[in-house]
């Protein structure tokens, strides 16, 4: 039998307090993002819930920017994945009429520019921008089509 080592265990105490500190503020930040996705959702008329979801709040993201709902596999996908979630942030940033600048906040501190985005007075413009300045903002009421079955008429 071996002898019991003390130092051994000490060091997994450190690793593991370290990493305790090191989930906190982690933890925070997903929250942070999480609550500004919601407010997002919902200034676009989607349900807020959505955001809190894996699959189904990148099919609501799609949604949003006016991209077909196949767009996941391309995001999902090791190949592609990087090139489609960079260019749906920037048709997200664009549908609240935004620019690029805005584009590389939500991707490098999505902690912040996500909430600025969500609790800003920022409009929902459209899919993509739909035409950018002086366009009316969207109202999700008006012409909605079902994402799960596109053979139903738009409601008026």
């Amino acid at each position: 039998m071996e002898n019991y080592d003390s130092s051994s265990a000490a060091s997994v105490g450190v690793v593991m307090a370290l990493l305790g500190m090191m989930f906190i503020p982690i933890l925070i930040m997903a929250v942070i993002q999480a609550v500004g996705k919601w407010k997002i959702y919902e200034k676009a008329g989607k349900p807020g819930w959505a955001a809190l979801i894996p699959i189904y709040s990148t099919i609501v993201t799609l949604e949003i920017i006016g991209k077909p709902i196949w767009w996941i596999f391309l995001i999902i996908f090791p190949c592609t994945s990087l090139i489609f979630f960079i260019w749906s942030t920037n048709l997200l940033s664009k549908s609240y009429g935004q620019s690029e600048g805005f584009t590389i906040g939500l991707l490098l501190l999505p902690f912040i520019f996500y909430p600025i985005l969500g609790f800003g007075n920022y409009q929902y413009i459209g899919p993509a921008g739909a035409g950018f300045a002086g366009f009316q903002p969207y109202d999700p009421s008006k012409d909605y089509q079902d994402p799960f079955n596109p053979n139903t008429p738009p409601q008026a």
